[in-house]
């Protein structure tokens, strides 16, 4: 099980950007599909995107509204999501991780701290 590192967070005004970094040590990781999920205060754990691991394939959460783009390094072994025209309702704490089934399906094990997200009016 990869167990990556989100960073990039922080506290943004309605319609800025912010761009996620979600990093692995060592080669494994490029070779898995990646996936970013977020979890609003009191709601549940959605799927925001998810990329395969030639980065060839994307899919996204009808949310996203176009507004984000999934990436990936595979020689730096990281995973971006660069977030534009970010509104209050994207506020949560996001979380990247392996992708069990295309595309929104999380593989088995514990997630990691994420990174908070949050968008003042």
């Amino acid at each position: 099980q990869v167990q990556p590192v989100e960073s990039g967070g922080g506290l943004v005004q309605a319609g800025g950007s912010l761009r996620l970094s979600c990093a692995a040590s060592g080669r494994t990781p490029s070779t898995y599909n990646m996936g970013w999920f977020r979890q609003p205060p009191g709601k549940e754990r959605e799927f925001v995107a998810a990329i395969n691991w030639g980065g060839s394939l994307t899919s996204y959460a009808g949310f996203v509204k176009g507004r984000f783009t999934i990436s990936r390094d595979n020689d730096k072994n990281t995973v971006y999501l660069q977030m534009n025209s970010l509104e209050p309702e994207d506020t949560a704490v996001y979380y990247c991780k392996s992708v069990r089934r295309w595309p929104s399906v999380p593989d088995f094990g514990s997630w990691g701290q994420g990174t908070q997200v949050t968008v003042s009016s």
